[in-house]
């Protein structure tokens, strides 16, 4: 029989209702939320692979260790008046889930400390919500810190007393104006009860394998999108995180497998890397088989869902068994924009994939339920959850209210209270009541025919295989012009960089927006910094006005004709970790600086040197990031037992 760790309830459904009206009768405070989410002592919380053992940890386990660690704290800050602000600055772990109650436990409030901001907005936002200390691993900040082992999860238990009263989460940083947002645990009450309307509408939501639900810990847990829509939505209901070890590729397929995931919510950049490998692998087994591949895809946008997934599963077995196995059974993906072709192929070899929306200023808002192909295929968001209200301004600008948004918002200017309509300022449209998120306001481009230029549809028109591309507006209000960035490898050959170069400009031609477009501009290096996971159009604008983002000047190019079998060997390894062809990999390029590749790619690309040279490639090893490195690596380890 299967066990789904409902205790008796006869179903989930039965399981959920009851759990949301015991919230609702304890009252919304943080203390109830706690007490309720650990009600289910027996279920397993966390899992994490540690060697050949997988090691669990139940939610009456973990209570045990958050009291202890919350009167530790306490003890530690026994001078900070009640709801003082402490900052935790952890990544996802165990470590994270029991410091966040411990904090709240011990009656202050947690400031979720993003680590991808830089020091600068991450010391103003301490500044913004008056933090008094911060409990992180290494750092250095204008408060106190103390360790996580400073906090141990042994002695007694902090004695009975009303929990913290809110939370704070910071915003990305992508608008170069860090914002602080309040929440309180009635806000999550809402977006608990908004995933329930989740639950009644799309029943693979709640689909367990082999009697569990389990979600890979992909996300950052001081993400919004990770907050919420992972650990609050189904921490309350004593699911299961699963941790992730590193962010290598193969970390992230053999994680999944060994431990079942069911579910993955994550950013579309890792969407779209997961993409771009499974359409290079299918096209290296050659043409024929990949017209076959495509034509058996467009089969399943035209048949109906029970169908259409029957023949997913048989058509793409093959292509699963070598993704994420089989026991995926929903996928969401949010925080910025969503090629709606990498939506099509994950829905067509059947791992149904969702579009959703939020932001840190009001929570998640609505995750696109339907099947249909028509909203897949536009990329839609969904319909605004029941606790929620969209509307579209006269300018086509998104605009949200309801009780899941933040209480207040914190700014270098002061505080603004939630009250009536927010203005996402993101540009939007209703199609039969579904929402489709086209681009912010602030990125439109007037281009040089007069023609407003929306990036978020641009873009994809244009970009070709393994090319970084930025549309950016250049100039002063009405005389600005379209500017196409290119990013290129400052060392590529310069017969690849005219090429690459080349085959941008025909996408331009061929879309028809020559006119539009006024210049098209390789520059040095990669696009995205290597902390960030959307483009930050902003910061590229400023960088370019300012000259910190240098045009390549393809006429002082030089073609790199020196080579032996070993850097040739190699090269071909790091080409493919990048995506790139060979002849635009120079033996001194940087890994990350110029050939603009990921963690992700980094550790795909040791996995794979590991395999080809038998020979230990550590993470550590820091001045791996050149083909001429590596080589000389190599040599060092292998010695004379060197066999090109």
């Amino acid at each position: 029989m299967t066990d789904y760790h409902i205790g008796s309830y006869r179903s989930i459904d039965a399981f959920v209702r009851d759990k949301l009206d015991a919230f609702r009768a304890a009252g919304f405070s943080f203390d109830a939320l706690f007490e309720l989410m650990f009600r289910e002592t027996e279920n397993v919380l966390y899992e994490q692979s540690e060697g050949f053992r997988i090691r669990k940890t139940t939610y009456g386990e973990a209570k045990a260790q958050i009291l202890s660690r919350a009167a530790a704290l306490k003890t530690a800050l026994g001078t900070f008046p009640k709801d003082a602000v402490v900052g935790l600055y952890l990544d996802n772990g165990l470590d994270w889930i029991e410091l966040f109650w411990a904090i709240l436990a011990a009656g202050f409030r947690p400031l979720l400390m993003n680590l991808r901001l830089p020091a600068p907005l991450l010391a103003g936002a301490l500044k913004i919500a008056d933090c008094r200390a911060v409990i992180a691993e290494q750092g250095d900040f204008s408060c106190p810190v103390l360790h996580p082992d400073e906090i141990p999860p042994s002695g007694e238990p902090i004695a009975a007393q009303p929990f913290g009263t809110e939370l704070l989460v910071m915003s990305s940083g992508t608008t170069e104006n860090v914002k602080v947002c309040a929440y309180g645990a009635e806000e999550f009450f809402y977006q608990i009860c908004d995933s329930y309307g989740i639950i009644r509408e799309q029943p693979l939501i709640k689909k367990h394998f082999e009697g569990n639900l389990k979600l890979l810990t992909f996300l950052p847990f001081y993400h919004v999108f990770g907050l919420i829509a992972m650990y609050i939505w189904f921490g309350f209901f004593s699911r299961t995180f699963v941790h992730l070890n590193d962010l290598s590729p193969s970390t992230i397929v053999n994680t999944i497998r060994r431990h079942k995931v069911t579910h993955i919510f994550a950013v579309p950049l890792f969407w779209e890397k997961v993409f771009e490998q499974a359409n290079k692998e299918i096209k290296n087994r050659g043409e024929q088989t990949a017209a076959k591949f495509d034509r058996a895809l467009a089969l399943t946008q035209k048949l109906p869902r029970p169908l259409s997934a029957a023949f997913s599963k048989l058509a793409f077995r093959e292509v699963c068994d070598n993704l994420f196995g089989d026991s995926v059974v929903y996928m969401i993906s949010g925080g910025s924009f969503l090629d709606p072709a990498v939506q099509a192929f994950f829905n067509g070899i059947g791992y149904p994939l969702a579009n959703g929306y939020g932001m840190t200023e009001i929570g998640i808002t609505s995750v696109e339920l339907s099947a249909k192909q028509k909203y897949l295929r536009l990329g839609c968001v969904g319909k605004p959850m029941q606790n929620v209200e969209y509307r579209i301004d006269e300018t086509g600008e998104l605009l949200v209210r309801g009780l899941v948004t933040a209480k207040y918002v914190l700014t270098e200017t002061g505080r603004t209270d939630r009250s009536g309509w927010f203005n996402t300022h993101d540009l939007a449209e209703c199609v039969d009541g579904h929402y489709r998120i086209l681009g912010r306001a602030d990125d439109l481009i007037v281009g040089a025919n007069g023609e407003n230029l929306n990036p978020n549809a641009v873009e994809p028109l244009l970009r070709t295989d393994g090319t970084e591309i930025c549309l950016i507006p250049v100039g002063d209000g009405g005389r600005s012009s379209a500017v196409l960035l290119v990013g290129m490898n400052r060392m590529t050959a310069a017969e690849a960089a005219k090429k690459l170069l080349d085959a941008v400009k025909k996408r331009v031609d061929r879309s028809g927006l020559s006119a539009a477009i006024s210049r098209i501009v390789p520059v040095e290096g990669p696009l995205m910094a290597a902390n960030e996971f959307k483009l930050n159009r902003i910061r590229l604008r400023r960088d370019f006005a300012s000259g910190a983002l240098r045009p390549l000047d393809l006429s002082q190019k030089r073609d790199d004709t020196e080579a032996d079998a070993l850097l040739n060997r190699i090269r071909a390894v790091v080409a493919a970790a990048v995506n790139r062809s060979e002849d635009e990999v120079a033996f001194d390029a940087d890994f990350f600086l110029d050939l603009g590749g990921t963690s992700l790619d980094y550790f795909a690309m040791l996995t794979k040197l590991r395999d080809e040279f038998d020979a230990p490639f550590p993470l550590e090893e820091t001045g791996l990031k050149t083909v001429r490195s590596i080589a000389d690596y190599v040599r060092r380890e292998k010695g004379g037992d060197l066999r090109v």
